[in-house]
């Protein structure tokens, strides 16, 4: 069997910046209670678990105490034998907190791994895969699962038959050439931060419509890689999100063992 490649030193971006108004807790979504312990701490948990990080930088909501000292007392509790933790506050949409943890990286970091706090029960070994494949040369690197459902691309009804439905379908599309995106998405810092400061650049209908990272870096022309996701990084958004996050911690093995 060959020798996984030695890793880089990788900084993980912890996205937790989010309202989570859809989850209906009047909390940010980072707070938010999971089996006993806000959503945060199982995303944190699961980085250091899994070794791959020198430093986690977590974006937080701008003026959050509470989710700041749950951080301090996390980084007491790691000592002086885990990565280095740092927080900043978040910005006002998913790529401007980003920016804030790239600004925050160490000097000398290689790799970074940008995560959703939200997929708070990732499997130790999605963030292995990732940062393998960084660590054997490619640029970007994206977990997925393949598409599981029919997708068809829809239009509004115009004319005389709105009144028979508000959408149309326009095609279908071709299901083994689609993939559920998910997170750690692993960059080398270079590029990402190169994709960042291209991302400047772009106007506000150009900047919307952009939807995770790996979206900036394929914009500058630079292959985007895949490696095997994990069902269990299901990204918890809405309150039967929870429910199924909440009914994999209750398994028999516990969420972060049942499958790899």
């Amino acid at each position: 069997m060959s020798e996984s490649p030695t890793r880089l030193v990788t900084a993980v971006i912890v996205v937790a910046a989010g309202s989570g108004q859809r989850l209906g807790y009047g909390m940010p979504k980072a707070a938010v209670p999971l089996g006993g312990e806000p959503i945060l701490m199982h995303a944190l948990r699961g980085i250091v678990a899994s070794g791959v990080a020198s430093q986690v930088c977590v974006a937080l909501p701008a003026g959050d105490d509470g989710l700041r000292r749950m951080c301090d007392d996390f980084r007491d509790e790691l000592g002086d034998g885990g990565p280095l933790l740092s927080v900043v506050d978040g910005g006002s949409t998913r790529s401007g907190s980003v920016r804030a943890g790239i600004a925050a990286l160490m000097e000398g970091t290689e790799a970074v791994l940008v995560h959703d706090a939200a997929r708070a029960l990732t499997p130790e070994s999605v963030f292995h895969r990732v940062s393998d494949s960084l660590a054997a040369g490619a640029d970007a690197v994206i977990p997925v699962l393949p598409v599981v459902d029919t997708i068809k691309t829809v239009a509004a009804t115009t004319g005389d038959n709105t009144a028979l439905a508000p959408e149309v379908v326009t095609g279908t599309a071709r299901r083994e050439e689609l993939r559920a995106v998910q997170t750690p998405q692993g960059f080398r810092a270079a590029t990402l931060l190169r994709a960042h400061q291209a991302a400047q650049e772009l106007d506000p209908e150009q900047a919307a419509a952009v939807t995770d990272d790996a979206m900036l870096v394929e914009m500058l022309g630079t292959p985007v890689h895949a490696v095997r996701g994990s069902t269990q990084s299901l990204k918890i958004t809405t309150p039967l999100d929870l429910i199924f996050a909440e009914g994999l911690l209750e398994g028999p093995l516990g969420a972060r063992w049942v499958e790899g």
